[in-house]
């Protein structure tokens, strides 16, 4: 995989682990794998830190593990999950995922449980504008991402063996209760002067306006985290060939993935500050209301889709707190990322921007004003 629009790759592991029992245990796990191994650690993978390892074919593998040490909360990083799902996506659907090899729940190996995967050999780009492209692929390229979606989305999940793979209905007041307790205890962490990460501003304000203004239940597989730079494109064709990070998957409401998707259009990170996209002159990509659209023609419901504001903000809601959690590990010295202090800083603006989302749309009805 390559860094299409900023290059990162892979850096020298920040991260240590035992090489030599790593080299034994996959030498009678995966056929054909011959040691010694080279190990990398990729730039990006701000939660569970993530490695290439190329054996003595210069076959390359991918290996998910999770961070060191005491964790905040124990859903958290859940390797183990990431593999159920690939697993069964891989084997039964056409849901463009990479291929697993193996999980491993021993912790004397490399200290925590961790799976390896093949490494798809593609693009992943980082602008949303996709502006190293044509624009002909650029269009071409959301659209297969809206497609990929849409194929998820479709899945049968039950038939595929993931029926216990999350609960059946109640995922958004679930997910926000569950978010707020562990929103708490990343807001306490104290780093090695004494200073609390901190809460997110207005916080009581927003889960109230959620409680009134929550769209209707719906249940499919979603992936959580889904975004541009968590698919791999195809390295010449604009098509997607794998979807990548799926530790936030669960049964949930597929309104979930469809906002993550589409966040960029109300607030990107550019240079230090934050630009809402559709401020943006000559936006080279599709409008939010084209993808939405696409995707709704897709799966088959109507347009435009009641509440989409909640669906948004919420999106906004999670993410602070997942960026609080960065903080937290950065406060506990566990982050796994080279950019994680960069990050950390990000989950007040971005709680702010949900709120102003709130200011701007007040109460809803049942129909959407985005």
């Amino acid at each position: 995989m390559t860094k299409s629009d900023n290059a990162q790759g892979t850096s020298a592991v920040r991260l240590q682990i035992d090489i030599p029992k790593l080299e034994q245990y996959l030498s009678t796990k995966i056929s054909k794998f011959k040691i010694p191994l080279e190990v990398r650690q990729f730039k990006f993978g701000q939660s569970n830190p993530t490695y290439l390892l190329i054996d003595s074919n210069k076959t390359r593998y991918v290996l998910r593990k999770k961070p060191p040490g005491a964790l905040l909360s124990s859903t958290a990083h859940a390797v183990e999950r990431e593999f159920r799902v690939l697993d069964a996506l891989s084997k039964h659907t056409d849901v463009p995922v990479p291929k697993v090899y193996l999980l491993c729940e021993d912790n004397s190996i490399i200290g925590t449980p961790f799976y390896v995967m093949e490494f798809l050999e593609g693009r992943i780009f980082e602008d949303v504008r996709l502006l190293s492209l044509s624009p002909e692929d650029r269009h071409k390229c959301w659209y297969a991402v809206i497609d990929t979606l849409a194929r998820l989305h479709s899945v049968d999940y039950k038939a595929i063996g993931l029926s216990n793979y999350g609960k059946p209905s109640g995922f958004y007041s679930r997910q926000i209760r569950s978010l707020v307790k562990v929103s708490a205890a990343q807001a306490a962490v104290k780093d090695e002067n004494g200073n609390e990460v901190g809460s997110l501003p207005r916080l009581e304000e927003m889960i109230s306006w959620f409680k009134r203004n929550e769209v209707d239940d719906e249940t499919t597989i979603i992936h959580g985290d889904f975004k541009i730079d968590n698919l791999v494109f195809h390295p010449t064709e604009p098509r997607i060939i794998g979807i990548l990070d799926w530790e936030l998957s669960t049964i949930g409401h597929p309104l979930s993935d469809l906002a993550n998707l589409l966040m960029n259009y109300y607030f990107n990170f550019q240079g230090g500050t934050f630009v809402g996209l559709l401020d943006m002159p000559d936006l080279p990509i599709p409008s939010s209301n084209e993808l939405i659209k696409t995707y709704c023609a897709k799966i088959g419901r109507s347009y435009p889709i009641p509440k989409f504001e909640f669906s948004i903000v919420f999106s906004f809601f999670r993410l602070a707190v997942i960026i609080q959690g960065i903080a937290a590990r950065v406060a506990r010295n566990q982050a796994s990322s080279a950019e994680a202090k960069t990050y950390a800083r990000l989950f007040k603006p971005l709680t702010i921007r949900g709120l102003q989302i709130i200011d701007e749309c007040g109460d809803l009805s049942p129909k959407s004003k985005l």
